[in-house]
């Protein structure tokens, strides 16, 4: 079969392109002419089967309206997604608007004595700039010299020609050389760091299968046990520190208030150290309250706050009601507002893991841990023998583990054993907690290294408390992952000889964040921001533990971390209602205690809320600008893998400085 367009006869053209099938029925038939007038479509010549599927030209095929339509349908989707971009980035700049300025103060972090890390990220961040411009210089003048080019065979061409030429001498010779070596020893300690990591959850994959719980190979009591005295419930001590802590007070008395031991054994110190006398009487109202009910509980108060925390739990030791020969164990904790935002529930992530992961391995296997500071069980037998509660570092919870260790104190995890507790929900106080978590390790491992090193304890056990507990965990991890992702990299862009692999900044830590997640399976879909976000905050760690190992700027600093006062089980708001009938008379109250109790509560009713603040955090403000400066630069290598992580990891950088993650301070 053959079509002819009009006025036009042409010989058949050779075949190709389909198999012989088709070899017969082409021949058959005779040329057929089509005649149309005033044709409103043009006729395609097709010379055999092929031809009807060659590909036609654009023009060709199409009339003037047809075009119109086509061009009409594409500019109307255009429109509707340009508008969709409008509105969204319009809606977006309007919330962060809103947060800034309309409804919350705007404040500045304070810096204090920790200006050195800044000053250095800005000396950092104007060197980039200033490398930057020069290289988009060189690159629009078509330079495009980027790394392996052997300055010698150049030809210059002008003087800035000669300043480039120079600087790709200088980044080659003198620069890549001390960054390659540093980035190895980064590389290095970050694969030590995974596999320590990857042994710890197969360490708890174990104990998952082989079912591994605590538990005494021998009567729990012995009969000569003071605490015994005939019976099988020993003596406890409760003690619950505080200090200007409003939002929470109310729930910590009632919820250890109603723990299931008899009231007889069982004696509640509450060591208020707030320095806000409203916040007293609540305090001491609600002591009364239970006291009534017949709970053994007192209130007790410092006018010196000598030694924060550690120094208002040894005080507290002092007293003559006090029995020996109490335990060690701790338990889980579980978050009432681990749902709360975005913040809380990375927050999560992490102290899952740190839980169920590393407290239990260790707990199982090496028979140390380090103590959380609460939801735990002390034997004041052991607190006595390791030297009490001491004020010199702002961790004295991991202070008296240590010290117990090296006693030879054994120490019980109970991971099935969960404790209600809050996790910060604003950037500002979970910064604080950070800086005070990484860097009271430091101070500890600094004064207690000599003891390590002369102690009685097993050389594998020093060995674990040095290379494992204080320097892999405590000092190496906040080193490389500041210098390899916010510093390495970066540089790397600039001096491309020392590019990092694309497996160091993509694959191990993509893997090392599923591993992080694990214990957490509902917080699967935040594994990239809880990635991105670790990152953030390893500009606050780095920085908390080169000031607790040198006592730099503010690392004896002790800020109490800002709750919220959650409330998430149906048990715990109504603790006080299942503990007295609601008719019922408190008995053997004076005037005066139901006078304090109705202050309480009317203090309680008029409480004015207060205008909340966003912060301004500089040091993460400048390694955003810092991580997009990089990633602009590495636009013009086209280097795919680091332009986009160096993109989201500036980003979020961008959104932590401008406090736009979790909730604001009050």
């Amino acid at each position: 079969m053959k079509v002819l367009s009009l006025g036009r006869d042409k010989k058949m053209a050779p075949r190709f392109g389909f198999s012989d099938l088709w070899e017969k029925e082409t021949r058959k038939g005779t040329p057929v002419v089509v005649t149309m007038e005033n044709p409103n479509y043009s006729i395609v010549e097709v010379d055999e089967p092929d031809g009807a599927f060659t590909p036609m030209e654009r023009t060709r095929g199409k009339n003037a309206k047809q075009v119109t339509w086509v061009l009409l349908l594409q500019a109307h989707k255009a429109v509707g997604c340009l508008a969709w971009l409008a509105t969204a980035s319009w809606s977006l700049l309007g919330s962060v608007k809103r947060r800034l300025c309309f409804n919350h103060r705007l404040g500045s972090e304070r810096l204090g004595r920790d200006r050195w890390l800044f000053s250095a990220i800005k000396l950092f961040l104007a060197a980039s700039l200033s490398v930057l411009v020069f290289e988009l210089i060189a690159y629009y003048k078509g330079w495009h010299y980027f790394k392996n080019i052997p300055t010698s065979t150049l030809e210059i061409q002008s003087l800035f020609h000669l300043l480039y030429v120079g600087w790709l001498s200088l980044r080659a010779d003198y620069i890549a050389p001390p960054v390659k070596a540093l980035s190895k020893l980064c590389i290095v300690l970050f694969l030590v760091q995974s596999v320590d990591r990857l042994i710890l959850c197969l360490g708890c994959f174990w104990i998952k299968y082989k079912k591994i719980k605590p538990r005494i190979d021998e009567e729990p009591f012995r009969n000569d046990d003071v605490e015994g005295s005939g019976t099988e419930y020993p003596m406890v001590l409760v003690q619950i520190p505080m200090c200007n802590e409003k939002e929470v007070y109310e729930q910590s008395i009632s919820a250890v208030c109603q723990l299931d031991w008899p009231k007889d054994r069982m004696l509640i110190q509450v060591l208020d150290d707030s320095d806000d006398g409203s916040i007293q009487e609540l305090i001491r109202a609600e002591v009364t309250k239970w006291s009534q009910k017949g709970v053994n509980i007192i209130y007790r108060h410092r006018l010196v706050r000598t030694g924060y925390k550690a120094g208002n739990l040894k005080s507290a030791m002092s007293c003559d009601y006090e029995k020996p020969e109490l335990g060690l164990v701790q338990a889980r904790w579980a978050f009432v507002n681990k749902d709360e935002n975005l913040l809380t529930r990375l927050q999560n992530i992490n102290l899952c893991f740190h839980f169920e992961v590393e407290q239990q391995v260790n707990g199982v296997f090496l028979n140390f841990f380090g103590f959380n500071g609460t939801a735990g069980v002390w034997r004041i037998k052991a607190l006595e023998e390791s030297g009490g509660w001491l004020e010199r570092t702002t961790v004295e919870d991991m202070d008296i583990a240590v010290r117990a260790h090296l006693h030879g104190w054994k120490f019980i995890y109970l991971n099935d054993v969960k404790v209600l507790c809050e996790v910060p929900e604003s950037y500002e106080a979970y910064k604080k907690q950070q800086h005070r978590w990484h860097s009271g390790p430091m101070q500890l491992f600094r004064l207690c290294l000599g003891a390590i090193l002369t102690s009685k304890i097993a050389m594998w056990k020093k060995a674990n408390l040095i290379l494992l507990f204080f320097l892999l965990r405590k000092l190496i991890l906040p080193f490389y992952s500041f210098t390899l992702f916010c510093v390495i990299l970066p540089i790397t862009m600039f001096v491309p000889e020392a590019e990092l692999p694309v497996w160091v900044i993509c694959y191990v830590p993509i893997f090392m964040s599923l591993l992080n997640v694990l214990p957490a399976p509902k917080s699967f879909p935040f594994i990239v921001p809880y990635l991105l976000f670790e990152n953030t905050m390893s500009v606050t760690k780095f920085n908390a533990m080169v000031s607790g190992l040198f006592q730099l700027g503010s690392s004896y600093e002790w800020i109490v971390t800002k709750k919220a006062g959650r409330s998430s089980e149906s048990d715990l708001l109504g603790l006080t209602d299942k503990s007295m009938p609601p008719n019922q008379m408190v008995r053997g109250v004076s005037d005066s205690e139901l006078l304090e109790i109705g202050q309480a509560e009317e203090q309680k009713k008029q409480t004015v809320a207060v205008k909340k603040t966003n912060k301004i955090f500089h040091k993460e403000l400048a390694l955003a600008f810092l991580l997009l400066t990089a990633a602009v630069r590495s636009l013009l290598a086209s280097q795919g893998v680091h332009f986009y992580f160096l993109l989201f990891q500036g980003l979020t950088f961008l959104l932590v400085g401008l406090d736009l993650i979790g909730e604001q301070m009050s």
